[in-house]
């Protein structure tokens, strides 16, 4: 690994020094955010990164962003039952607490779980205007959490004439979704409301195969509210307020888990503001913010006569208060310089009470917090407009573990006369120990230490016939050690390592008479590598080898919208939790088809249509719990 930027560095030095800048020929289309924390064009960037924009989203017609994730390479998905319940996502085999998801770049991962992560379960696709996904060790700019990678959601602003919409739509198990949203601009200001609401009926959170009949059903409220004013070009301002409240009938995690009174609450509020400053007449950027997120979730289970013998109740809370100063220098052509300073406090609490065959039991995590203080240096420096170098380095103080230095190099070469892009990265992550682990009095420890990965990845990427073409792949290795696991006493402890290899891939065909297309193929070789553990050698649970995502839209004369997907996921393996020893299973591959379409009257009303799991495949992403069957959906816009 040591030589592998040596490498690089030789093969390019040759075209490095006979090339001509002005022989570039590759469209600088895609502008991306999450990885470098500044507006950079996509073709510039050596990391692996995936951009899904607001129209990809549209033509799915899809709601959840955990549905679209789902089609992103490097990415795997497993959820527990359906819309509304805990839902994971595994970026390069990695744990789903080892990614770090941002909503307009404000962490969101919960400070109250178990392992601080975030579940996907109640967020939508409204006002959406693009999704960025960064794999890889990102810590050098995001901290803790980030050690697989980052996820951020941003959202929309307005901009333009005011306009209002309004959408509904229904569909299998008793579904209805309704929306609205106003947004413009006006003398500076800019603004974005929103408001949805969505229930169902739902389907078993256990799989009915195995005789489970009763239906959980699912309901979400969410609010967004964006506001922005810019004094002048110079000084501007922004704040965003998201609010989601969601309930979710549960069932017990086993084979015949109906359960007609187990309920799930979840609240989850984020709040955000920014101050924007260019001086210098550009030279210097900066920007000052200030966040908070809170999450309240409550998970009661009463007695019933499915049930009569087992009762419980688990309550949590988690804050998070966050300040940040971002300054980014251009003060060199061809070279951006970041500094930027972060300091957060993160807060949690938990009570937990059980009545089961084995008799009461009751657990509290008292009201604890965690402070953590950051500061980061990155450099982006551009050689002719062909070779891209960025390099950074980050040391965050934790109050309870200690320091942690973390640094990333990400080296990318334009061969522009062949639109051809080779790239390699190498990083470094951690995660901090969550906040259950340090002080939950029966199972925490405060001596833990945080987790740590190192990881690189290289690869190409080609643009043929004037960009109508672009394809690529990436060979990606991260090794994680300290992991958090459990003694004989079940006390946390650092004892876990793994070890993920494999390859991305992926081919794009923009826009040909209509017709556009985007595949990626991803292999993930997943393994424990915890010395004395009885996994030891052996693949992680829950991550497929192999997945396949295909999808093609044709939209004629922006008005009528066809699109196809296919999604292939391969074996896995879980866990039955309820044999003793516990057994490892393997779940089945499964194929999933989903089209939609939608067709624009004129210009003003947009009906639409789609069919998710269009052949009714049987399958199960964890064991014994519940997936969608074949469900249809309509629906309708109006815009003004």
């Amino acid at each position: 690994m040591k030589h592998l930027f040596n490498i690089l560095f030789f093969i390019i030095l040759p075209s490095l020094l006979f090339s001509q800048s002005d022989s570039i020929n590759v469209e600088l289309k895609e502008i991306v955010v999450t990885a470098t924390k500044t507006e950079s064009p996509q073709i510039r960037i050596a990391s692996s990164i995936t951009v899904i924009s607001e129209q990809q989203i549209l033509n799915t017609n899809k709601n959840s962003v955990l549905e679209i994730l789902r089609d992103v390479e490097g990415v795997s998905i497993a959820q527990q039952g359906g819309p509304g319940r805990l839902s994971s996502a595994y970026i390069r085999g990695a744990n789903p607490d080892q990614t770090l998801v941002l909503i307009d770049g404000v962490e969101v991962n919960d400070p109250g779980s178990a392992n601080n992560s975030y579940d996907f379960s109640s967020l939508q696709t409204e006002n959406i205007q693009r999704i960025e996904v960064l794999r890889g060790p990102q810590s050098t700019l995001y901290g803790s959490d980030a050690m697989a990678g980052v996820i951020n959601i941003l959202t929309k602003k307005g901009k333009g004439e005011p306009k209002f919409s309004l959408s509904a739509e229904g569909g299998s198990n008793n579904y209805y979704k309704g929306a609205a949203s106003a947004n413009g601009e006006f003398k500076g200001f800019n603004y974005l409301l929103s408001f949805s609401r969505l229930k169902s009926d739902g389907f078993s959170a256990i799989n009915k195969k195995y005789n489970n009949a009763e239906k959980d059903g699912y309901s979400n409220n969410s609010i967004l509210s964006k506001i922005g004013y810019n004094f002048n070009d110079k000084v501007g301002v922004d704040f965003i307020y998201k609010y989601s409240f969601s309930e979710a009938e549960l069932d017990q995690s086993s084979k015949t888990g109906d359960d007609p009174n187990y309920n799930y609450d979840f609240e989850q509020q984020l709040l955000k503001g920014n101050v924007n400053l260019n001086l210098f007449e550009g030279k210097v950027d900066q920007r000052v913010g200030a966040s908070f997120t809170k999450t309240i979730s409550n998970a009661v289970d009463e007695f019933d006569e499915l049930n009569p013998n087992t009762s419980s109740t688990n309550y949590t809370r988690g804050n998070r208060i966050k300040f940040d100063f971002q300054n980014d220098f251009h003060i060199l052509e061809n070279n951006v310089i970041t500094l930027g300073f972060e300091t957060e406090e993160e807060k949690a609490e938990n009570t937990y009470s059980s009545i089961s065959e084995f008799g009461p039991y009751e657990n509290a995590l008292p009201l604890s917090k965690v402070r953590t203080s950051s500061v980061y240096l990155q450099d982006q420096i551009n050689f002719g407009n062909a070779l891209f170098i960025t390099a950074g380095g980050r040391y965050d103080s934790h109050e309870k573990f200690g320091s942690e230095i973390t640094y990333r190099i990400a080296g990318t070469y334009l061969f522009s006369k062949t639109g051809t892009k080779i790239k390699a990265t190498y990083g470094t992550g951690f995660k901090a120990p969550a906040l259950f682990d340090l002080f939950d009095p029966s199972f925490g420890n405060p001596e833990l230490e945080a987790e740590k990965s190192r990881g690189f990845d290289f690869g190409f990427e080609q643009f043929l016939m004037n960009d109508v073409l672009h394809f690529g792949a990436a060979y990606f290795e991260m090794d994680i050690d300290n992991l958090i696991g459990f003694d004989e006493n079940f006390k946390a402890v650092n004892i876990n390592e793994v070890k993920t290899s494999g390859v991305e891939m992926f081919a794009a065909v923009p826009n040909i008479f209509g017709i556009s297309f985007n595949g990626n193929y991803t292999f993930t070789n997943s393994k424990d590598n915890s010395t004395g553990s009885p996994d030891n050698g052996l693949v992680l649970l829950r991550r497929p080898k192999h997945k396949l995502s295909l999808n093609l839209n044709y939209n004629f004369n922006e008005a009528l919208n066809f699109n196809l997907g296919f999604r292939f996921v391969g074996e896995r393996e879980d866990k039955d939790f309820s044999t003793f020893p516990v057994e490892r299973v393997i779940l089945d591959s499964y194929s999933i088809v989903d089209f939609s379409a939608a067709y624009n009257i004129n210009g003003l009303i947009k009906v639409y249509g789609r069919v998710e799991n269009l052949f009714n495949a049987d399958y199960e992403e964890i064991l014994f719990y519940g997936t969608m069957e074949r469900a249809g959906y309509l629906g309708a816009s109006l815009s003004l």
